[in-house]
């Protein structure tokens, strides 16, 4: 079997998501997927990664994943994650474990080891609808209005802003569909007022009320994610994080810059909840620096932005060794979220699945033709060969679509 083509696939609608279709000459096709800065990976794709593997055998998996990311384009090795060299590499590594799926008749949790459980529980992320699936600026007006809470009523599944319109009300809604974790980042645009460095009280109470209107309305049966987006300095985020604890948060996520490694030890130290971490930075490289230090409780990677499966795998079984659980990070597009549930449900040390109800009862119906199952709180198995989706089969025949195309001379 032979690489004969690869093809990336770009739509306006979804204007932050890449797809990739690497074809061979047996006829099999793998799918990929890898979000943010589309245009600059679409060219990677076909600049650095189309060249080498046009003419290779795709069920070399270990080897392309080496190759791409040691050696070829200069022995360029990149970030520890999130670089444009990382998310193309994604997109490739989960198109040939598609390949290698289908080739053998199974799907890709099988190959994994098969499953560690039958089904496993979901948190829901408290995004809108076209967040992160569309290119946008890092300011949102709802962030920018603290103050009193003001319940209102909301669309279905809009729960950016009903996280900080009617949080106590979200909480109940989800707990309703079977959902008992929820994540929500109240002081992101407090952050951004100050680039992390200052947090007046009144501020800090602002943000403090929505946990807490929160636990009044439901009591302690919803686990509360707080996510920082790595946006806050060490003093302010400190601050954030005591005047949290009489509430028990689940977890806090990228309280500070992630590379900062003294300032997690010292946000350890200074804290009674679990720290998660990280989607911004993720490769093995610095999750063995992390657990070495014993900053990060929960691993929380995005699949499309450290290397795929490949790398994945390999997180959770160094994770494995430390004792750590794996949550991996899900805010994205439908063919990584299909890749996580497989990854999910065959490592012995995964946690729970990151879900967004507002993709996954929307615009994911829209790209894909199969959607991993929820029920009741819980994620169940894909069945079908290799990651067990494919896009639609009109996706491409949009007006909005640009596709780009390498093909094997």
């Amino acid at each position: 079997m032979k690489i004969t083509a690869v093809e990336t696939i770009q739509v306006a609608e979804f204007s932050n998501l890449v797809w990739l279709k690497v074809e061979t000459d047996e006829g099999i096709t793998g799918l990929g997927e890898t979000f943010r800065n589309p245009d600059a990976t679409a060219a990677y794709i076909h600049e650095t990664c189309a060249p080498y593997l046009l003419g290779q055998n795709p069920l070399n998996i270990e080897r392309h994943f080496n190759a791409l990311a040691n050696k070829v384009g200069n022995h360029y090795f990149g970030y520890p994650t999130r670089s444009i060299e990382w998310r193309g590499n994604s997109a490739v590594d989960f198109a040939l474990w598609d390949i290698l799926g289908k080739t053998v008749g199974q799907p890709a949790w099988q190959l994994l080891g098969g499953l560690s459980r039958d089904r496993i529980r979901v948190y829901n992320t408290c995004a809108s609808a076209d967040y992160n699936n569309t290119q946008r600026n890092n300011t949102n007006s709802s962030f920018l209005q603290h103050g009193e809470v003001k319940h209102r009523e909301f669309s279905q599944f809009e729960d950016l802003e009903a996280q900080m319109g009617a949080p106590g009300e979200l909480a109940q809604s989800l707990l309703d569909q079977g959902i008992t974790g929820m994540k929500i980042w109240p002081f992101d645009g407090l952050a951004l007022v100050s680039d992390g460095h200052d947090l007046t009280l009144p501020q800090l109470k602002s943000g403090v009320r929505i946990v807490e209107e929160i636990r009044k309305t439901v009591g302690d049966e919803m686990d509360i994610m707080m996510e920082y987006h790595a946006l806050w300095r060490l003093p302010q985020i400190l601050k954030i994080a005591r005047a949290l604890d009489d509430f028990d948060v689940y977890w806090h996520e990228d309280p500070v810059p992630m590379y900062r490694f003294d300032d997690l030890e010292q946000f350890k130290r200074g804290t009674t909840g679990r720290v998660c971490g990280s989607e911004n930075l993720g490769t093995k490289v610095w999750y063995a620096e992390a657990f070495q230090r014993g900053v990060i409780d929960v691993v929380h990677f995005d699949l499309c932005w450290i290397g795929g499966l490949t790398e994945g795998r390999k997180i959770a079984a160094l994770a494995e060794t430390y004792e750590r659980p794996i949550a991996p990070h899900d805010c994205v597009g439908p063919v990584t979220y299909a890749a996580s549930s497989h990854l999910v449900l065959s490592a012995p040390n995964a946690l729970m699945q990151e879900s967004v109800r507002a993709f996954y009862n929307g615009y994911y119906r829209d790209i894909v033709t199969d959607i991993p199952k929820i029920e009741n709180g819980f994620l169940y198995p894909l069945m079908k060969p290799g990651l067990g989706v494919e896009l639609l089969p009109d996706f491409t025949n949009r007006s909005d679509v640009t596709t780009r195309r390498s093909e094997a001379a």
